[in-house]
């Protein structure tokens, strides 16, 4: 089958299961089975996809069209600057959060060597956004979640930063060094009633200990803000 009639056949099955972005997902799913960027694909529409590679692309549609999120299919996701591997033990990399890296970096002169914490670091994404805007900085990152630490040190190891950034598999409760210039932090801050009005995509394949805030939604935000009192320098942010 040519890429053409695939992408065609593809896109028509997820549009019946109303996924938002039904072509350029087909087309993206195509590209990770190739190995072959979108653009590639496109102009070279004609071609022929091996019968092996039509088992595996078939495999990816179906997940796709059972709302699992694009990012967890193609195990990356882009943020800032870079590239991040991710999967399903972390939460998906927002735009929104971008803004977290557009704020901290007021805080952070580039001449100088600042000491910071990242509270729930998850994919790592954005403390190693912050070094390699800042690399005179260092820094320790924490995460409740085992593997949420591996996917970091992964992502950190990629970036060449695995020397500079100290992973740490603990809760903010029990953490106790101290002297730190800058923490930062994007805690679960959804409400246990707002959790289960979120689209599928999200409510069924993202983590909940990275989306749950408890009752309130301010239950993490609360301990990150009380524990900071004891983590952060004098004048620390």
């Amino acid at each position: 089958m040519i890429y053409s009639e695939i992408i065609k056949r593809g896109s028509k099955f997820l549009k019946k299961n109303k996924i938002k972005n039904p072509y350029l997902d087909t087309e993206l799913i195509l590209s990770k089975v190739t190995n072959k960027k979108r653009e590639e694909i496109l102009l070279n529409i004609n071609n022929k996809l091996k019968n092996k590679d039509i088992t595996i692309f078939q495999k990816y549609l179906s997940r796709r069209h059972e709302k699992e999120p694009m990012a967890y299919i193609l195990g990356y996701k882009h943020f800032w600057k870079s590239k991040f591997l991710i999967n399903k033990s972390v939460l998906i990399p927002r735009p929104d959060t971008e803004l977290i890296i557009e704020e901290t970096l007021k805080y952070l002169p580039m001449d100088k060597s600042k000491k910071i914490l990242d509270v729930g670091t998850g994919s790592g994404c954005i403390i190693i956004s912050l070094l390699k805007e800042r690399p005179k900085c260092t820094a320790t990152a924490i995460d409740i979640s085992k593997n949420a630490i591996n996917v970091a040190k992964t992502n950190a190891k990629l970036h060449q930063l695995e020397n500079k950034i100290n992973f740490i598999n603990i809760d903010i409760d029990k953490y106790k060094s101290y002297n730190y210039d800058l923490i930062i932090s994007n805690p679960p801050y959804i409400n246990s009633i707002e959790l289960n009005r979120l689209d599928d995509d999200i409510k069924f394949h993202e983590p909940k200990l990275a989306l749950s805030g408890g009752s309130d939604g301010l239950r993490d935000l609360k301990k990150v803000i009380l524990k900071s009192k004891k983590l952060l320098k004098i004048n620390g942010k």
